[in-house]
């Protein structure tokens, strides 16, 4: 297979609505895997369903991925009139596993008839008193094995559904005392002490078929990278540690935790050993960029791709 036959490793987003005609050019010159869909983009359910084969006959691809984050609470992309409102994790997590895999396999349904086929949750990551409030009700809780309990129900709810769930946020942003769309953290704790805490809930679910990366610092692993660029944090304990061998995503290439040009944040988080990197804000000029940087697809992700997309049939099939 020629490398212009291969996608790039990257998800994008749209500015708007509908693709104007330089966007289509964009994406049909650039061949990025998939795409990200946020409130910008989401008026109504006909124009949503429109926007989304657009997408897709860009690329020459009806199985492009197509990706959301909707997690219910203050992290929901759909939302009324037209969609249905659900609470957040840390609510559900009062109610129970059965609420949570309700409410999954509710989202899965929604996502599916516009067409979208993979959902940014379940948050993993831990409610740490003292944390930046970033995560906050985002989480399931503070306990390790209550929090994957209910991260299984959730990812069980979408698979039910046909849709993906991505793991976050690897491998653990829950300490973090900064906000990493704005500053990037740190986090001092022994290694062995993330793997026994705030690493547990993605151990105990690591053969989900995503997860997206932490903008966050693990001094134990790596003083001075951000597990998104570390390949010490990606191989030492995404990989080995947590056992994670799923499509790995990076978090957002332009959040302020980062630093340098996009196309080298791009570069950097592919070579430290993220499958995919993930620019969410549209502008046409930062995609340009990124792509200019970036390579075609490598094996290792077009497998690890390829199990999960029949994990994802598999799953919505048997339900």
């Amino acid at each position: 297979m020629s490398d212009r036959a291969r996608p790039r490793p990257v998800i994008f987003g749209c500015a708007g609505e509908r693709l104007g005609a330089a966007e289509r050019r964009f994406f049909a010159e650039a061949d990025p895997l998939g795409f990200i869909l946020f409130r910008r983009n989401c008026r109504e359910p006909g124009q949503l369903r429109d926007l989304v084969a657009s997408l897709r006959d860009c690329v020459g691809r009806a199985d492009a991925p197509v990706l959301i984050d909707q997690e219910g609470g203050r992290v929901a992309r759909l939302g009324s009139p037209h969609w249905r409102r659900h609470p957040a994790a840390a609510e559900l997590a009062r109610e129970g596993e059965a609420a949570v895999f309700g409410t999954a396999r509710e989202i899965a349904a929604d996502l599916a008839g516009l067409g979208i086929t993979v959902d940014c949750a379940p948050v993993l990551d831990l409610r740490i008193a003292g944390a930046d409030q970033v995560i906050g009700d985002r989480s399931f809780g503070a306990d390790p094995a209550a929090v994957a309990r209910f991260g299984r129900a959730w990812c069980d709810g979408l698979l039910a559904g046909g849709v993906l769930p991505v793991l976050k946020h690897i491998p653990g942003h829950g300490r973090a005392r900064a906000d990493s769309h704005v500053a990037c953290p740190a986090v001092d704790a022994a290694a062995d002490e993330l793997a026994a805490s705030d690493f547990a809930p993605f151990r105990a679910l690591a053969e989900m078929p995503w997860a997206m990366t932490a903008h966050v610092v693990y001094t134990a692993f790596d003083p001075d990278a951000p597990a998104t660029l570390s390949s010490s944090v990606i191989g030492g304990a995404i990989r080995g540690t947590i056992g994670f061998d799923g499509v790995l995503i990076s978090d957002d290439l332009s959040m302020g935790a980062l630093s340098g040009p996009l196309g080298a944040r791009a570069a950097a988080a592919l070579a430290a050993g993220c499958d995919l990197a993930l620019h969410c804000s549209g502008r046409l000029a930062e995609m340009e960029e990124i792509a200019a940087a970036t390579g075609p697809l490598a094996a290792a992700t077009a497998a690890r791709l390829a199990r999960g997309e029949a994990m994802r049939r598999r799953s919505g099939a048997a339900t």
